[in-house]
Order: structure tokens, then sequence, then C-alpha cells
């Protein structure tokens, strides 16, 4: 892309209402509008990562052998009264009526719909295990909304939800997203800490948060430090293993780390001193095992090996896609703007031309831009009459990780300027060893 010709509407000040770094700079970078309190439309800039954030979760879900679904975002009232939770889920619910007068409702969550869809094709254990999920826009009516998409009223979020036979193979089921979220977490550049929380109004007592360390985070939590030293790297984990999922489980969760909800002053006391940590965090993403508690309620059942009618064990496992994009900021940033990990960045690398015009400095931006377009990576190419200062501003703040900086000067001494947006530096290089040298980069992800 060249940036002549993208929308991308950066603003110069930071807006009155942005109270976070995540906020201020998704709108400052041109990422995101405001339509109404907690709603936001999506820019190009911003839908790029939400996008690079969606894929990596559908990779890892379809690592784990997760199926994709789309259900629909209106829901029937009646599906949800079957369970009992329409009248206790409170004033979040946003609730209509169609033009029949039925009773609908803009999902929340959809713990009711895929029940309904299981027990309208699924009835033998021989079906099971089974595991569906999407990435669906979700609509929660917050009384206060604010922090930009960190606590919107309508957001993007996988939800998946996993079908088996009994209590162990569901608590292995649980093991196994525990496992994909590591990874999809990882793969975005985050450090993000399962933690023992709530269950909220989803239920089930056995559950886990994944919170990313941030000043503004929402939570209070409580931690051994040794947990932000465990990192899942690059090993590969077999899904099938119940006992090498289990063992990962443990490693993760084995140490200390809790919400404000679930936190407990003697337990955590038994830490040695020096690596209790109090901190804040933002919830990224959460598991659920909850057994039978929807199944029973609506009739979600399989006929097992000995030819009984049983109702099969349930959990549902959430990622917040769009809140991951605050998240991910909040984490990675400094005074200038964001700092986009390799994994989500919109683009690969920004071309800054020095002396746009200059027929020299104008041809080696070219090829630059076509030998990345050519290796598959995308480039945003600053071809803008615009001064030196303004298009290095412009670089800081939407954070692409590398910038290559072309001029007459040094394009005399056969040189440009390859510079890491992260450590901010800069190294001189032929144009062929810094194009070689960010492919090499995005090839080793």
């Amino acid at each position: 892309m060249r940036l002549s010709r993208y929308f991308m509407p950066v603003l110069k000040e930071t807006p009155a209402e942005a109270q976070i770094v995540s906020h201020r700079f998704m709108l400052r970078a041109g990422m995101i509008k405001q339509t109404a309190a907690g709603i936001y439309s999506w820019l190009p800039l911003g839908l790029k990562v939400l996008r690079n954030i969606e894929n990596i979760v559908h990779e890892e879900q379809a690592k784990a052998g997760h199926i994709p679904i789309l259900m629909s975002t209106l829901q029937p009232a009646d599906l949800w009264r079957e369970s009992g939770r329409y009248d206790d889920y409170g004033e979040e619910m946003l609730r209509v009526q169609d033009r029949h007068g039925r009773d609908m409702l803009y999902g929340p969550t959809n713990e009711e719909a895929v029940t309904d869809i299981f027990r309208s094709h699924v009835n033998s254990y021989k079906d099971l295990p089974l595991t569906l999920y999407q990435i669906q826009w979700k609509f929660r009516d917050e009384i206060r909304p604010r922090f930009g998409v960190m606590r919107g009223r309508e957001f993007l979020m996988k939800d998946g939800y996993t079908f088996d036979l009994s209590k162990e193979d569901a608590l292995h089921a649980y093991n196994r997203h525990l496992v994909s979220y590591l990874r999809s977490y990882e793969r975005m550049g985050l450090k993000a800490i399962p933690m023992r929380a709530d269950g909220g109004p989803i239920g089930g007592d056995y559950t886990h948060e994944f919170l990313v360390l941030a000043d503004t985070g929402e939570s209070e939590v409580f931690y051994d430090s040794e947990v932000t030293d465990l990192s899942f790297g690059d090993r590969e984990v077999d899904f099938d293993n119940v006992a090498e999922c289990e063992a990962v489980l443990q490693e993760f969760t084995s140490r200390y780390a809790r919400t404000d909800e679930t936190h407990d002053a003697d337990l955590f006391n038994s830490v040695p001193e020096e690596r209790r940590r109090t901190a804040r965090g933002i919830e990224v993403g959460q598991i659920f095992y909850f057994g039978t508690k929807y199944s029973e309620s609506m009739g979600a059942t399989v006929v097992n090996a000995d030819q009984k009618q049983v109702p099969v064990h349930m959990g549902s496992h959430g990622i917040g896609v769009s809140r991951l994009l605050g998240a991910i900021i909040e984490a990675s940033h400094d005074d200038k703007g964001i700092i986009w990990p390799e994994g989500v960045t919109p683009f690969h690398v920004g071309i800054v031309n020095l002396k746009q015009g200059d027929d020299e400095a104008d041809a080696a931006c070219e090829a630059l831009y076509k030998a990345f377009v050519k290796a598959g990576l995308d480039p945003l190419y600053d071809d803008r009459k615009e001064r030196a200062g303004g298009k290095f501003a412009t670089m800081d703040l939407i954070g692409l990780p590398w910038r290559i900086t072309v001029g007459p000067r040094g394009l005399k001494n056969g040189v440009v300027e390859l510079t890491s947006r992260k450590t901010g530096e800069s190294e001189e290089v032929t144009p062929e060893e810094a194009i070689a040298r960010v492919i090499a980069i995005y090839a080793a992800l």
C-alpha cells in the first residue's frame, strides 16, 4: 500500500475522551471511529490488525481440532428461557421484539444457541468429542462503556463450545483450550497469565481467565512472580494426548495466580514474600467447564454405549478478539506511539522516502516496495510529499516493527537505513540486505 492512496486519518491532537493509552493511540492512528458510546467503526488500519488477530485464533483452533461455525447475532428469547438465564442475565442483555411481537435478544454469548444446534443434530456418543466455535460480534449493554475497545458494548469475540460424554473428557477439552490459547497469545507477542477466576453469569466452578498485566487493567490480580517466567515457546503438543495437555495445564496453573474475585489471602501468604506480586490485569480470554448445566435444562443428550440417554458435559471458551488489540497496545507502546509485535502488525515494513520526487530515491523505494510484495509481504510506502519529521512521526505512531529510510545522501554510499521500532536502533545496510533481513524475520514466524 502507498500511503498517498490509503485511508488513514491520523490525528495530531489527542481526543479529550481518550483516557488510556490504547484508546488514545487507536484514535490518533485512525484505526477506529466512535459511532456511539462503546460502539466503534473499524477503519482500514485497525481492521487489518483485527483480521491478523482473528487469523491467529483461527489457525490455533484448527490445530487443536476445533470446527468453525457462525451463529446468528439475534437469538430467540425462548432458548434463554429454557436454560433459565433470560431473566437472570440482567440489563446488559439488549432485548428487542420483532414485528410479530416475538421476544428476541442480541446475543451476549451463545451457550443456548449452540446447545440447540447440538441437540438437533447429534444423538450418539460416537459423534463425541465435538468442539464448535465461532468468531462473531457480540453486544453487552455496559452501564459505563469506557476505554475504547477495552470496555465497549459491541465487541468481536471467539466463543467455543465443547461437548463430551464424561467429565474426564470435558476436562481434557478444557486443557486443550488452555494449550491453544497459550499458543495464540504468544504468537501475538503477549504474556497472558492463566488465573483462577469466577464463573460469573456463564456458570461453572472450574474456570481460568487469561490476563495481560497492565496498569490500566480492570482487575486486581495476585500472583507468584514465577508465572511470568513461563513460556510456551515453539514446542509441539499432541492435542489428543491427555497426559501431555494436562502437563501443560499443571505447568502454567500450579503457581498462585488469581483475580481479586477468587483471591485467597492465606494461600497467597504461603508464597515466598520476594515472589508475591500485586498488579492490574486486562482479561483477554476465559475458559469454563460447567458440566451438564445447559444440556440437562435444554435436553442435549446422547445415547451412550449402554444404550442409555445421558446429558453431555459441556464447556465454553472465549477470546476477546477486539479487546486483544487494545491489550497489545497497552502492553507494547512508548511515548511516540504503538509498537506492534511482528505477528499482528498491519504492515510488515514501512518505507520512508526522504526526498519524494528525486529520481534516484523514488526508484530505490519502488524497487524495495516491489521486492517485498514479490516476497509475499505487505509494505507501507510513505510516498507523500511531506517533511521527513512528519513521516517519521507517522511511522512511530502507527508502530510498524521495521522501517527502511531512503534518501539521496545514503544512496550515494549505496545504503539505506533499517530501523527497529522496538529498540529504536538503526543500521545502514544495502537495499538488498535490508530486504533479505526483513524477509528472514517474518519467515522465522
